[in-house]
């Protein structure tokens, strides 16, 4: 049976419908957004001239809209410029699955695909704000303490907004899958789970002496779960936009 699409979920279609395992697809906002916030990288997968491409880069989410961004001179905002359509996804490897027969091994995770038409932020002051919004979503208060970005600066890099006009989650999170004939093999079956972890943080040398540590970089305190620390730094920025 499919899940159930709540009035909150976005619309489903042929092309965001989660075909195979379809009772691991989700399509209520509240599901992709967590998976989109838990991440700071996304992939952006789009076509120029019939040659499919995907490049890695930072996300961030207002709402329903994503913004990303990268140097003017790069292939896929220039590909972009123009509005184009484009699939953003975002995935947490959470565990290594073992079962006793190879075709049952698998991986928990937790993915989202999200459509839309991409386009350039072009505004001087909307721009600007982004590139605030860009610090502000993962180091909460940080933007108030850095210098402001130089006109050059500013030029030199673009901002692709885009609003997610369909989206669907896929979430494994169980133990092996093994068949009950497989049951009795004396082999060793189960998960390892994957994390990541925050080390601690590194000061730049050529930090004065005595400088304090800001709480935005407490944030991301040694031994903490990567994913925990941007849902926090997510909701600390979602609060500060009110």
């Amino acid at each position: 049976m499919d899940q159930p699409v709540p009035s909150s979920a976005y619309p489903v279609s042929a092309r965001n419908k989660v075909k195979r395992l379809h009772e691991r697809g989700f399509y209520d906002r509240e599901t992709i957004w967590k998976i989109l916030d838990a991440a700071m990288l996304c992939h952006v997968s789009y076509v120029i001239d019939g040659q499919p491409f995907c490049t890695p880069t930072i996300h961030w989410r207002e709402g329903d809209w994503l913004y990303w961004h990268g140097s003017s001179a790069s292939r896929m905002l220039r590909q972009l410029k123009a509005g184009a359509p484009v699939c953003l996804t975002v995935s947490h490897l959470d565990g290594l699955v073992l079962s006793r027969c190879g075709f049952n091994h698998s991986a928990n995770h937790r993915s989202a695909m999200c459509f839309g038409i991409a386009g350039i932020v072009d505004d001087p002051g909307q721009k600007s704000r982004a590139f605030d919004a860009l610090i502000e979503r993962f180091y909460p208060g940080r933007p108030a303490m850095m210098r402001a970005n130089t006109v050059q600066e500013e030029k030199a890099t673009m901002v692709i907004g885009m609003q997610i006009e369909e989206a669907s989650a896929k979430v494994r999170a169980k133990g092996a899958g093994d068949n009950d004939e497989d049951l009795e093999t004396p082999l060793w079956a189960g998960v390892i789970p994957v994390e990541t972890v925050l080390r601690s943080p590194e000061i730049s040398p050529q930090v004065p002496a005595g400088t304090a540590v800001p709480p935005h970089v407490r944030l991301y305190g040694e031994g903490r779960r990567l994913d925990d620390a941007l849902l926090e730094a997510q909701a600390l920025y979602e609060a500060s936009a009110k």
